[in-house]
């Protein structure tokens, strides 16, 4: 068993900048940390455009979402990446003016990364509700990573079924050709979807995206790096179509515990559906069903988290930290 991270204990912060904590004395950081405290008043009095209805639609399962962190956290973030979008399409307008051109409309694309049940997938769904409710309306997408893993047969036939979500797990040329047309400004690219029911690829099922203002991409690896192309011409990485990437973290032993006990809320609820892939755990004791987490979890899930997703943390432009109880407790925001 890989041994977890271990809890750093913070360090006396300098006098605090605009919000800023300053970090470890001495040490020179690519970022700024916020506190929850001084990353909430961040928020400009910006209003909270959801019903407490909608907020619980958002919340993934085992996972807490009150509308203090939506208050405190994402409608900060929420106006943080409106600017970034407000500039970028700025910046678009100006070179377009300066090559006397007039092209489509290319998307501001957010990465959003992380660990299984670190709840990045509720961020992702949260940012996309928060941000589509801003004065100019912009259409906002989703789409996972999931649906560019390998369907189960190939993965079968490859032996990597227990590497279900690492990186060659995935069809990497299908998932940077998907990119390449959406930030070419290609209308309807198609992405595949997968099912959390059957764990598998759906055949013939695909996901449209059209030209939105923002798209999301939501995924284990999305910040992954590998080798470059001996040529340099080639693009490598996800991330490279990325215009602002986010990364959900919290300490792996914790990450632990929620994995497994939202396996064990699935063994009520989703894994009773006879057509789940995971239906056969409903059949086990208690006992048996906690020891079949675990091995999920420290067999594959953290392998896959300290060998590869992990060391993509930094980076990120803007890292959420949270507690134990599933709230960020900090942010940090790379300098510019």
């Amino acid at each position: 068993m890989a041994h977890p991270r271990k809890k750093q204990k913070p360090a006396t912060p300098p006098p605090p900048l605009r919000g800023d904590t300053g970090g470890e004395p001495g040490r020179v950081s690519p970022y700024r940390t916020f506190t929850r405290e001084t990353w909430a008043g961040l928020r400009a009095d910006t209003p909270l455009p959801l019903e407490p209805a909608e907020i619980e639609r958002l919340r993934g399962l085992n996972e807490r979402l009150p509308v203090s962190e939506m208050v405190e956290i994402y409608l900060p973030l929420s106006r943080l990446l409106n600017l970034y979008v407000h500039a970028i399409q700025d910046l678009f307008a100006a070179t377009q003016d300066f090559l006397g051109i007039s092209d489509r409309k290319v998307p501001f694309v957010i990465g959003i990364g992380g660990s299984v049940a670190v709840g990045k997938s509720t961020t992702a769904r949260v940012l996309q509700a928060l941000l589509a409710r801003w004065p100019n309306s912009p259409q906002v997408d989703l789409v996972t990573t999931d649906g560019f893993l390998h369907p189960n047969a190939v993965l079968e036939e490859r032996g990597l079924m227990r590497r279900k979500g690492f990186p060659e797990s995935y069809d990497r040329g299908a998932l940077l050709r998907f990119l390449s047309q959406v930030k070419s400004g290609k209308s309807a690219v198609q992405a595949p979807v997968y099912s959390h029911l059957s764990y598998d690829i759906i055949p013939g099922g695909a996901v449209t995206v059209d030209r939105p203002d923002i798209l999301i991409v939501e995924g284990l690896n999305v910040l992954q790096t590998g080798d470059a192309p001996p040529d340099g011409k080639t693009v490598p990485f996800v991330s490279d179509f990325f215009d602002f990437a986010i990364y959900v973290d919290a300490e792996t032993e914790v990450i632990e515990r929620w994995y497994v006990e939202r396996f064990m809320q699935l063994r009520q609820t989703a894994f009773m559906d006879p057509e789940a892939y995971f239906h056969r755990h409903t059949k086990l004791t208690e006992e048996q069903a906690l020891a079949t987490a675990l091995d999920l979890w420290r067999g594959i899930n953290q392998v896959n988290l300290e060998a590869n997703i992990l060391p993509t943390r930094q980076r990120a432009d803007l890292i959420l930290v949270k507690d134990p109880d599933h709230l960020v407790e900090r942010i940090e925001l790379r300098r510019l």
